[in-house]
């Protein structure tokens, strides 16, 4: 169990634990971002969390007493199927001044013009290795909030069958007001490249800036406050849950450690006016209205919530005498799948590191793989490639080969070698085991490179041999 940890101080006494020793006290914030307090967070990834914004709240030897504290309601959100193995196993016990059926009936949400991203279909088959400049950010003129600037690019599988994923990205302007945020097809990871955001969810409130990702689980209801213009990438995956990989013989530690993993403390608001809830479900968009705020929770116990990492703590391993060991060393968070070491989704980073390898070709080696790989760059410049953009794109799909251009080879090639931080840029990547088919958006964006094989096209012959054509061991002439 991970001790109390605090990103900062609170405007209100506060502490935190997973074992129950100590119990959180947050009082309820402004809803302004400019007045929002510096937050605390719980530290530990996957602990059993109990955290309270008024003392007394959370009940005491149960979870659904007779009559709750403070006239509380008591509610479970479950994560997971009841019988799923313990270790496996995702609930939490909210306790709120109303309960959450309280709201008018779903009905489909209204077509928009132009209409949302976030619904784009993802229909159409390449094997193509492709790449994107920056998003675009929305025009001055046009308010734009975080639901409303999603964009899927890519996906495979089916949300109604709880199978598959996608990759979408955002560009806004906006802060989400008295509206939620629900989706029922999966979990929500974030990966922030310009602005910062403010997310208020039922659990609590993070602040989740550039470097920074966050992870929101399956139908919990967030809230987006934003401080300027902002840009990133969203991983939804349909089945399981994120967790950690597994370190093998790295032993005990290492990649990224469980007590850098942040959870809100509680924080409620009580708030008597209408909010729209929009819920995504099956692919496709419902709304429903509320007679209060969603973000009403007064007090939580459980180990189903949303958190967030600091892509700066990766402690990264790599190989201090020659050749590369594979990429999955920098995995970050995996979702697996039926299969073991085969995931639905790795989410990959790749830092700040030293490299010291003896007669060794450093950058990433030239590849083919079985998996699909999607990039992202959040600031400065990848190391194999020229013209990847910090807001860019690229997708090497499976069996797609790809790897260094020629400035990167060249360079790579003819270097005195000698040990190297490389400390320019910090991207990312989402791999899968699902080929991703393409939305018509993705393939018809104006910042979508027409000509990103070009970078290998000048790659030189520059074997030396003997002359002729070589079969079975036998010269030709």
């Amino acid at each position: 169990m991970a001790s109390s940890s605090s990103s900062s101080s609170s405007s209100s006494s506060s502490s935190s634990s997973s074992s129950g020793s100590t119990i959180s006290v947050q009082l309820h914030t402004l809803k302004s971002v400019a007045s929002r307090p510096p937050l605390q967070y719980q530290s530990g990834f996957g602990n059993h969390f109990e955290t309270e914004a008024i003392p007394g709240a959370l009940p005491q030897g149960q979870n659904t007493p007779q009559v709750c504290p403070l006239g509380l309601y008591a509610e479970q959100l479950s994560g997971t199927a009841f019988t799923v193995p313990r270790e496996h196993n995702q609930r939490t016990w909210l306790y709120r001044i109303k309960p959450s059926v309280v709201q008018s009936r779903f009905t489909s949400l209204a077509p928009s013009d132009p209409p949302l991203g976030l619904l784009n279909k993802a229909n159409i088959v390449t094997p193509a290795m492709l790449r994107w400049g920056p998003l675009p950010m929305p025009a001055t003129e046009k308010s734009v909030d975080f639901v409303q600037g999603l964009i899927c690019m890519m996906g495979a599988g089916d949300p109604s069958v709880k199978k598959g994923l996608s990759v979408l990205m955002y560009a806004a302007n906006a802060s989400m007001e008295d509206s939620a945020f629900q989706n029922s097809d999966g979990d929500f990871l974030v990966v922030p490249q310009i602005g910062t955001l403010h997310l208020r969810t039922e659990m609590g409130l993070l602040t989740v800036s550039p470097h920074e990702i966050v992870v929101v689980p399956r139908g919990i209801r967030f809230q987006v406050e934003l401080e300027g213009p902002s840009r990133g990438y969203v991983l939804e995956v349909y089945e399981n849950h994120f967790q950690l990989p597994q370190l093998g013989p790295l032993g005990a530690n290492g990649l990224a450690n469980p007590r850098d993993f942040r959870y809100p403390v509680a924080a409620y608001e009580d708030i008597q006016r209408p909010y729209q809830l929009i819920n995504k479900f099956s692919g496709q968009l419902f709304e429903a209205t509320l007679p209060a705020s969603p973000f009403n929770v007064v007090a939580w116990h459980g180990n189903y919530a949303p958190f967030k990492y600091n892509l700066d703590d990766f402690c990264a391993a790599g190989s201090v005498t020659y050749d590369h060991l594979d990429p999955s060393i920098f995995t970050v968070l995996t979702c697996p799948s039926s299969v073991s070491g085969v995931a639905v989704a790795d989410v990959v980073v790749f830092p700040p590191r030293w490299m010291v390898m003896d007669h060794t070709f450093r950058p990433p080696y030239y590849h083919r793989n079985v998996m699909n790989e999607f990039m992202g760059m959040i600031h400065g410049k990848y190391d194999a490639k020229e013209g990847f953009l910090p807001g860019g794109s690229s997708l090497h799909s499976c069996m797609s080969p790809h790897g260094p251009d020629l400035t990167t080879f060249e360079k790579a090639t003819n270097e005195t070698l000698g040990p190297v931080k490389f400390d320019g840029g910090l991207a990312f990547m989402f791999e899968t085991c699902y080929s991703l088919n393409m939305t018509e958006w993705a393939l018809q964006a104006p910042h979508l490179e027409s000509d990103y094989e070009r970078c290998w096209a000048n790659l030189p012959k520059l074997f030396v041999g003997p002359e002729g054509k070589w079969e079975g061991g036998r010269e030709e002439s």
